[in-house]
């Protein structure tokens, strides 16, 4: 039998290193209450998109409500006694200035002795007592103001709590986990939903410690997402170097593209660009696969001869023999329909 054959040879290949991860978003958040209460609502179901401010969940607020409205009455009357203060202080003004008028005539007469000084004394402890009384006007008025401001704060408060009550998006998303049902009790920092920018995702790989020297942020990266069936290019966002003791590990993250179909939680490899290295590589049609068995034929004496191997990458066409073949020896390529092992065979060499 006629066969094409080819000599082995070792050549070089661009060194690769290929690590899986996973891909999650870059932004992710997830919602809890500030308060303790019942859900009331809950209007999204996980995969849901939604926009920023959007109700979500909403909580029981009777009890809140109440309290809103206590302190709207609190500050209702507050506000409604402000006339009665101001009249009080602009009466003890009149009676302040009136008395003032007074002491200063009684002090003319005094000076001509035309009163006695008993007079005289009266008319100045009047003064005095409409000084007191309208600066007991004016504080009145100030503590009505505190107090004012006081119901306001209240209001306030009231109507913060209140807000507690609507658990809204906080940025355009996907909401990837749905934690709540109306009648849960919610606690706070107890998960609701959790959710997910959209758009914007990139993927996560442990490395070996030993590729720390050779990766760096902006590096472009070959990314393959399995599940899409697309190989792409990424750059390296964040190398964190902080190595983990178990694993002998750490992790870079990489930005992805905005994809259709792309999610948290797909699995993906990226290869990075490593030194070069010398590998022996044989065309893929030279080898014979039988489950989970690989073989090759080459020539020895004159006849096709079996052996298994064990493959590593595979580069387009050419795929990495890591055993079971040396060079210098003569393959098979491709393996005719009925080829056995021991058959004589006649060889055309190809280099």
């Amino acid at each position: 039998m006629r066969v094409r054959t080819l000599v082995v040879e070792a050549s070089e290949w661009p060194g690769i290193y290929e690590a899986v991860g996973t891909v999650r978003a870059r932004t992710a958040a997830t919602l809890s209450s500030k308060l303790m209460g019942y859900v009331q609502e809950v209007r999204v179901e996980a995969g849901d998109a939604v926009r920023a401010g959007q109700l979500l969940v909403l909580l029981d607020s009777r009890d809140l409500d109440a309290a809103r409205r206590q302190a709207e009455a609190a500050l209702k009357e507050a506000k409604s006694a402000i006339a009665e203060a101001d009249n009080a202080v602009a009466a003890a003004q009149a009676q302040l200035q009136l008395a003032q008028v007074t002491f200063r005539r009684m002090k003319d007469l005094h000076e001509k002795r035309s009163i006695s000084e008993q007079e005289f004394d009266e008319a100045g402890a009047k003064v005095r007592m409409a000084e007191a009384n309208h600066q007991m006007a004016l504080s009145r008025r100030r503590q009505l103001d505190e107090k004012i401001e006081q119901a306001s704060e209240a209001l306030r408060s009231a109507e913060i709590m209140r807000g507690y009550t609507e658990i809204r998006a906080p940025f355009d998303g996907v909401i990837t986990e749905k934690k709540v049902d109306p009648g849960a009790l919610a606690a706070p920092g107890a998960p609701l939903l959790v959710i997910e920018r959209a758009g914007a995702y990139r993927l996560e790989a442990r490395l070996e410690e030993s590729m720390l020297p050779q990766v760096r942020p902006a590096q472009e990266v070959e990314v393959e997402l399995e599940a899409l069936g697309r190989v792409l290019s990424a750059r390296i966002s964040e190398v964190i170097p902080a190595v983990d003791p178990a694993s002998r590990a750490f992790l870079v993250k990489i930005d992805l593209p905005n994809l259709p179909g792309l999610r948290s939680g797909l699995f993906a490899r990226a290869r990075f660009r490593a030194a070069p290295r010398r590998v022996l590589a044989i065309p893929a049609e030279a080898i014979v696969r039988r489950g989970q068995l690989q073989s090759v034929f080459v020539v020895e004496d004159g006849r096709a001869r079996s052996r298994l191997i064990s493959t590593g990458d595979r580069r387009g066409s050419l795929v990495e023999v890591l055993a079971g073949l040396a060079p210098s020896e003569t393959l098979i390529v491709p393996v005719p329909e009925g080829l056995a092992d021991g058959r004589r065979v006649e060889a055309e060499v190809e280099r």
